[in-house]
């Protein structure tokens, strides 16, 4: 028996929820201890956000494809014909969906995580180029292996927990969202805006951010810290951008996972209110992770920390803060 088909029994369990949560989250640790070891040895934090952004997209890609490699390995099994590979397309075209089709829901919430992950991934591989391979998050962990070990365990954890509405509606069979009927919901289209939204937000915030870096590294401004763009209507535009496209996803995958077909084809706690409220309660757990993340641990708290220590005295910094909210922008 191959090492593929081990894992696949191994983790053929019963709810179709479980099937594709498990493998899922091993993968996800997987990539990050492999990403380790050369990292530790080397004591080289400059691939750390790389491979969370490679750990993001295999993730989602297995959770989409699982279904049908279980289908496919379990027919080579027995000696019969391979079912076809679900077609992307034809999800896209609203044709009537195959045992193992996908619907639009999944293919969009899954472009939407991969694509937040490839840009913010490049987006963070060419800052830390610049920067000489070094962040100063790592000063006191790259060090110490068992730190910095707990730093790439952290980061599966943190991907885990942010895709889990995606790998629940990736879990869903096909009759699930046929019994949702092809109408495009109130959900679909408030999370869908809020994510828009949000990467948009994330990535001009970024852009506005790399820019001034660049002209001030070319002695065309001597400003020590940006109010320019939409940092002037917030400290930390780019972590709102992250929290509203966060909640974007968790709105579309609220709207298929706690709906009386969703709640069926989980089969996590019944069909009744507590089977919803467990199924908006994981869509709910991404952004408020998240969100609890950049509020409260390793982003704004470092930044601000940092820059209150550099220009905590200056009359011109403090008016800044005084005038620009920290998170929320104003209008």
């Amino acid at each position: 028996m191959s090492l593929l088909n081990t894992l696949l029994q191994a983790t053929n369990f019963q709810n179709p929820f479980l099937r594709n949560l498990v493998p899922s989250i091993g993968l996800a640790y997987g990539i990050q201890a492999a990403a380790a070891v050369p990292s530790i040895i080397a004591g080289t934090e400059r691939f750390y956000d790389l491979s969370g952004s490679v750990t993001y997209i295999s993730c989602t890609a297995l959770s989409l494809f699982l279904p049908a490699i279980r289908a496919r390995s379990a027919a080579a099994a027995i000696g019969a014909a391979k079912p076809a590979w679900p077609s992307l397309i034809a999800a896209l075209r609203g044709q009537p969906a195959s045992p193992l089709g996908f619907n639009w829901r999944q293919i969009a919430l899954s472009a939407a995580a991969s694509v937040w992950a490839a840009r913010l991934g490049s987006f963070l591989f060419a800052r830390i180029t610049a920067e000489n391979g070094t962040d100063s998050r790592f000063e006191n962990i790259r060090n110490s292996p068992p730190k910095f070990l707990g730093a790439f365990f952290a980061q599966a954890t943190w991907v885990s927990l942010c895709l889990l509405p995606v790998l629940a509606v990736n879990s869903l069979p096909a009759s699930t969202f046929a019994a949702l009927g092809g109408a495009v919901s109130i959900t679909d289209v408030v999370g869908l805006l809020l994510y828009v939204g949000g990467i948009t937000f994330e990535a001009t915030a970024d852009r506005q951010k790399n820019q001034w870096l660049q002209e001030k590294r070319e002695k065309k401004h001597e400003e020590d810290f940006l109010t320019r763009g939409l940092w002037s209507k917030s400290r930390h535009p780019n972590y709102f951008g992250e929290s509203t496209l966060w909640t974007g996803i968790a709105t579309l995958s609220a709207g298929v996972l706690t709906s009386n077909a969703g709640v069926a084809g989980m089969a996590i706690a019944g069909t009744g209110l507590v089977a919803k409220a467990v199924s908006l309660l994981m869509c709910g757990v991404s952004p408020a992770f998240v969100t609890f993340l950049l509020l409260k641990v390793s982003g704004i708290p470092l930044s601000e920390n940092k820059y209150d220590q550099r220009y905590g005295d200056r009359e011109d910094y403090k008016k800044w803060k005084k005038e620009t909210p920290m998170f929320i922008p104003k209008l």
